[in-house]
């Protein structure tokens, strides 16, 4: 036979399981926002040179492993430099995700309304990765818009990327290793080609007790151009 005490102690617990699953429920249904940007002093994207001092801001809403982001560059020092506006619609779930992504630059047209095949400034792109934790792997193929060869063959261009986190004396680490499969215009490759061998350190710049400024440094190597560069920028970021 149960004692009151011993009732009112299940009736607690009972309660205190339930406050845990609604809030635990709450937490999933919540429509999360970011907002951020980045400063950064060469714009370098899959170890291809797009631009110099750039200002690159993004925002994005998700709910339920679903995501909407949109990303931009700006060229600050370099009127020649293009601007660029991507949009991403991705699903994660557990370590998966998928998703595809509408660039457009204007380097092809400055219409961004103009999606026919001659000469848009739009590119589609279909990605799958996965994040093992220590490891993560992604694969994107460009399979629409902007995405031809001389002879106006669809390249479907595409991208694999393996990158490796870590932590060491105090900054956070990233090792990229990308390559591209066979020939593409887009990436300026004849076959098969190594795009991207890149190290990036992170380290979070304490400015008051409640504001820190993340500052980062990021070493790329394309060895398919032979070209070499230093990255360095901070990240503005809402909170």
């Amino acid at each position: 036979m149960l004692s009151i005490g011993s009732m009112s102690c299940v009736q607690a617990q009972s309660e205190e399981t339930t406050d845990t699953t609604v809030q635990s429920e709450k937490k999933q249904s919540e429509i999360e926002a970011h907002l951020k940007a980045d400063m950064v002093n060469k714009y370098i994207w899959r170890g291809l040179d797009l631009g110099y001092v750039s200002l690159q801001p993004e925002m994005s809403i998700g709910w339920k492993g679903l995501n909407l982001t949109a990303w931009g560059s700006v060229g600050l020092s370099n009127k020649d430099d293009a601007s660029e506006i991507d949009l991403t619609l991705s699903y994660e779930t557990g370590g998966l995700s998928f998703g595809i992504v509408d660039y457009w630059n204007t380097d092809h047209d400055k219409r961004y309304f103009y999606y026919k095949k001659d000469g848009t400034g739009h590119s589609f792109e279909g990605f799958i990765g996965y994040d093992f934790g220590f490891l993560r792997a992604s694969w994107q193929t460009f399979f629409a818009g902007n995405d031809y060869q001389e002879d106006d063959k669809r390249t479907y261009s595409s991208y694999f990327e393996l990158s490796a986190p870590f932590t060491l004396a105090t900054c956070d680490w990233d090792a990229t290793f990308g390559l591209v499969p066979w020939r593409s215009d887009y990436y300026d490759t004849n076959g098969f080609s190594v795009t991207n061998l890149s190290l990036r350190a992170t380290k979070d710049i304490q400015i008051t007790k409640s504001f820190a400024l993340p500052l980062f440094g990021q070493l790329i190597a394309n060895p398919a151009s032979q070209q070499f560069y230093f990255v360095f920028g901070f990240t503005l970021k809402a909170l």
